[in-house]
């Protein structure tokens, strides 16, 4: 698990964005970022500096660049 602030976050994610190297994005029950890559791996983040609808406009706005969102 990475900690990180939520520009550090989007900064980090920018490149795997624009691919289809992300398979899906959530949110877990503790509130952390979790991105599972096609490749298998799967990195998680805790974004310290701000709250959970951030989050999932965060989540809102990767669905419509076309990533799956899950549950």
């Amino acid at each position: 698990m990475k900690t990180c602030s939520l520009n550090n976050f989007l900064e980090a994610v920018k490149p795997w964005i624009d691919s289809d190297y992300i398979r899906d994005a959530h949110l877990d029950a503790d509130g952390k970022f979790v991105l599972n890559f096609v490749d298998g791996v799967k990195n998680v983040y805790r974004i310290d500096d701000c709250n959970k609808a951030q989050l999932e406009a965060v989540l809102e706005d990767f669905k419509e660049k076309g990533i799956k969102i899950t549950e």
